[in-house]
């Protein structure tokens, strides 16, 4: 949805007249009708960036499009010198699939920071768009960024000899699994968009969730490191998550892991959106000066 589409026309509680003050009660009716209107304001917001990322095309062919490129080149070029107790294309897919998570959440930052440096949200003030909603458009389209993703790269897993044991009960926990991995990492990508001083600064935490996965297990087993990587590699969120959803989609058990992917997915969504709304209502506080 172009921003030039978010009139007031569309917006029925915004002011509807250039000029006139907001008339006595506006605040007490929009307490009223608070949640319906958190939830309108956000479905429009989710709409504008998910047309965003449509038009953007180079970001979102390098989302799609580099996960496959990766899984492609680990199974065919590296598979064959890694062992992993298993074919190298069943123990990587996992990996893969929260890299790609994780790339596909991280551009939210360079998509928050646009948003703050080029006057879009002065617009959606002046209509009475609240923050959370505008934060949470940001969140959804990632959402619907890595669902597309995900998708291709399970599609060429399989037509490269991925083939997962999971009934029906252990899909949808993985699918809960990497959703709360994902918009976990959406807010902590929103956030640090909120904090980067430009888009060019918050394309750095692209890099930084890159990274992650490879010091953990989803490319090769943690015992093949260096040991004293062991105690970062065991102990960071991505081994957790990545070893809950290979053993969730091959038939493994999850034992401790899965408690522990939905503690550190839980305690960095809590963290990330709450300091993202606080950043956020700063940045955008009237100046007293």
């Amino acid at each position: 949805m172009s921003d030039r589409t978010l009139s007031t026309a569309t917006r029925p509680h915004a002011a509807a007249r250039p000029g006139t003050a907001a008339r006595p009660g506006t605040a007490t009716r929009r307490a009223g009708r608070w949640p319906a209107e958190i939830v309108s304001d956000s479905l429009l917001m989710a709409a504008r960036c998910v047309r965003m990322s449509r038009r953007n095309l180079d970001a979102l062919l390098t989302s799609l499009m580099l996960p496959i490129m990766l899984m492609v080149m680990f199974v065919y070029l590296f598979g064959g010198a890694i062992h992993t107790g298993t074919r190298y294309v069943t123990y990587v897919v996992p990996g893969v699939i929260l890299l790609c998570a994780g790339f596909g959440a991280s551009l939210t930052a360079v998509s928050v920071s646009s948003d703050m440096t080029s006057g879009i949200i002065d617009r959606f003030r002046a209509m009475d768009i609240g923050g959370v909603a505008v934060l949470f458009g940001h969140v959804a389209a990632s959402v619907v960024r890595n669902a597309v993703s995900t998708v291709l790269v399970f599609a060429v897993a399989i037509a490269i000899g991925f083939r997962p044991h999971a009934g029906v009960l252990p899909w949808l926990a993985a699918v809960g699994v990497l959703l709360l991995f994902v918009v976990a990492v959406s807010w902590l990508s929103a956030a640090a968009g909120l904090l980067a001083s430009s888009p060019e600064a918050a394309s750095g935490f692209t890099f930084f969730v890159m990274f992650l996965p490879y010091p953990s297990s989803a490319f090769v087993p943690i015992s093949t490191m260096p040991s004293w990587l062991h105690g970062f590699a065991d102990n960071q969120p991505v081994t957790p998550v990545v070893e809950t959803l290979r053993g969730l989609l091959l038939g493994a058990p999850v034992a401790a892991n899965a408690w522990r992917a939905v503690v550190w997915c839980g305690a960095i969504l809590i963290v990330s959106a709450g300091l993202a709304c606080v950043v956020f209502q700063r940045r955008t506080a009237p100046s007293t000066h």
